[in-house]
């Protein structure tokens, strides 16, 4: 896994990081936080995700490659809402 902080990553600036594409089904939709701001994932659905370490909370985070979100989540999200399924190399 990579070691960046990112914050409303597009596909193409993912693949410029690292070749690959790791896609994750949503598993829990609930609970949205009252203060977040932007795209939200829906339960079921298959989604291309970055997961990367987050030097403020302190654990892999979920970002939703293409979601657009205000900060203080940007497009993060926790990892046990999602379960990941398989990794696509771009080479």
């Amino acid at each position: 896994m990579p070691k960046y902080e990112v914050d409303n990553l597009t596909l193409a600036e993912a693949t410029r990081h690292a070749p690959f594409i790791d896609y994750a089904r949503c598993l829990d939709a609930d609970q949205r936080p009252h203060n977040h701001v932007g795209d939200w994932p829906e339960a079921g659905r298959l989604y291309p995700i970055r997961t990367v370490d987050s030097r403020t909370e302190g654990i892999a985070l979920v970002h939703v490659l293409g979601f657009k979100g205000e900060a203080p989540y940007y497009n993060a999200f926790a990892p046990h809402r999602f379960e990941l399924l398989l990794t696509v190399w771009l080479n």
